[in-house]
């Protein structure tokens, strides 16, 4: 991915903030485009009478390890369901809640975080719930049956949510003002105080969704992974200076600025870059300022870095 490359995109709103970041937006749509086929399909009769939500459930959502038998029809696991069950929901206000935490807490996350950390970490915050939820009941032979909605995914994002914003105020009913790191601790507990209950909710997926979110920023604090890119076209097949094709790390930091890599950078490109090699126009100059709004200072390329500084020094 060359220097000019636009995978990223340019934010909008107050201050480069996206109320709708495209990542969300169309994970929005693509739920909602789901639920709407489900509610065609579900009540079309098919073979024996049967009506499509069987056909579906069979298919899509998260079968148990241990199979099932329901109206003739084996329910079985299949690798595919730890993500299509994410997209699944039973009825209206099931997808509604849903969604309308994703973007209450997944909105600053995506923002901050770039398209590709949000959605890998999305995905697989529902594939560690997907995961719990069949593993679990498995071992302790709790029986179950198919499992659908994006419920553990969205444990993941609230708990990335708290971790990085613990002292947010949620106004619970949009009246109670309550710090984040307490809410989402609360429904947490809340949540394992309820496996057993036989109220037909995914209790142990969302502890799932919500120890994968745990861990997985845990570790994101101590390595800083760089999706950006990790998930570019120069690291795979590829090889030469800075391409490797290896997962990449960046030195952690408190902040999207990390002021001691700074200096270091400035010094280096004060005394090793040719200052006729940096003539760009200023809707360049732009285009870089917008990505270190998307995905921070450090996800520039060297080039960039270099055309920043030397830009600096101009004005």
């Amino acid at each position: 991915m060359g220097y000019s490359s636009r995978d990223y995109y340019r934010p909008t709103g107050f201050g480069g903030f996206s109320f709708f970041p495209p990542v969300i937006k169309y994970l929005l749509m693509i739920n909602g485009l789901v639920f709407i086929l489900q509610m065609l399909f579900n009540p079309m009769h098919m073979g024996g009478g049967l009506i499509g939500k069987v056909y579906i459930d069979q298919i899509f959502a998260l079968n148990p390890l241990d199979p099932i038998y329901n109206y003739g029809l084996k329910y079985s696991f299949e690798i595919w369901q730890l993500i299509t069950y994410q997209f699944m929901h039973g009825d209206f206000m099931h997808i509604l809640f849903n969604m309308f935490l994703l973007w209450m807490f997944g909105m600053e996350l995506a923002n901050m975080w770039g398209a590709k950390k949000f959605l890998f970490y999305y995905l697989a915050c529902g594939v560690g719930a997907g995961i719990f939820q069949l593993v679990i009941p498995f071992i302790f032979s709790a029986g179950g049956g198919p499992t659908i909605g994006a419920s553990g995914a969205v444990f993941g994002i609230m708990i990335a949510f708290a971790m990085l914003f613990p002292d947010r105020y949620i106004y619970l009913y949009f009246l109670i003002p309550i710090k984040a790191k307490y809410l989402v601790a609360f429904l947490v507990v809340v949540e394992f105080m309820s496996v057993g209950n036989l109220d037909f909710i995914a209790h142990f997926a969302h502890i799932g969704g919500a120890i994968t979110g745990f861990l997985f920023m845990l570790l994101d604090r101590r390595y800083q992974w760089d999706f950006n890119r990790l998930f570019s076209s120069k690291n795979f097949g590829q090889s030469g200076k800075g391409r490797t094709g290896k997962f990449h790390f960046r030195r952690p930091s408190g902040s999207v600025f990390n002021r001691e890599d700074d200096v270091r950078d400035a010094e280096f490109y004060e005394l090793n870059s040719k200052k006729d090699d940096i003539n760009v126009s200023q809707e360049e100059i732009d285009r870089i300022l917008d990505k270190i709004s998307q995905s921070g200072y450090q996800n520039l390329t060297e080039r960039e870095k270099k055309i920043l500084f030397e830009a600096s020094k101009r004005t």
